[in-house]
């Protein structure tokens, strides 16, 4: 399958409505806006950027999937960080299965999917994904997918930082985590987590 091909399929599994590629020059040196979204979990978690070009379409382009870690003490009495137990081979097994998923900001629900079949891990489901899209200020939009247990419906105002979902494994995927999305218009968005909301919210926790 071509990237072009693959791309176009990742965007039919978030169901995003859009129809044009998030890029309109892929040569463009423009350095990439980004939005500052409030934490995707309670938790420490880890993620992985989708780079420029390897995802098109807004919702997947610039995308980042996470997933929740923590440390695992070695025999030796060191630890190291780890997002699941033992193989892995169970949902349950990994931290993320069921975790809280927190809102991006301050803003409103405008479209929900539920794909109710469980995946089990290491082996990718069929599309599309269960999905939440939120709607901000100044037409930000930011979309989660692969969410379980919904806790919103379309039209709902949410604030940052309320629970919306748990983690889940469903559709496009392999385990349990939480892909996100945002862009304007059709621009994609590089996603950067408030670090400042994290902190204070680590401390109200301890």
């Amino acid at each position: 399958m071509t990237l072009r091909a693959s791309s176009w399929l990742f965007a039919l599994c978030l169901c995003v409505e859009v129809a044009m590629p998030a890029s309109s020059n892929a040569e463009d040196s423009k350095e990439i806006d980004q939005a500052l979204l409030h934490p995707l979990f309670e938790d420490d978690f880890a993620c992985a950027q989708h780079w420029e070009g390897q995802l098109e379409y807004p919702g997947d382009a610039l995308g980042s999937d996470c997933w929740v870690t923590r440390l695992i003490e070695t025999p030796s009495g060191g630890s190291f960080s780890r997002s699941f137990l033992g193989e892995g081979l169970r949902n349950e097994d990994w931290f993320s299965w069921g975790a809280a998923v927190l809102a991006p900001f301050d803003g409103r629900v405008s479209r929900i999917h539920v794909n109710p079949v469980v995946n089990e891990p290491g082996q990718l489901g069929k599309p599309p994904a269960s999905m939440i899209l939120f709607e901000g200020e100044g037409g930000l939009r930011a979309l989660f997918a692969h969410v379980a247990d919904i806790a919103v419906a379309v039209g709902d105002e949410v604030v940052a930082g309320q629970k919306v979902a748990v983690v889940g494994n469903n559709g496009f995927g392999r385990n349990p985590h939480i892909h996100v999305g945002a862009w304007r218009g059709r621009e994609a968005l590089q996603i950067r987590f408030d670090l400042r909301a994290q902190g204070a919210q680590r401390s109200t926790d301890e």
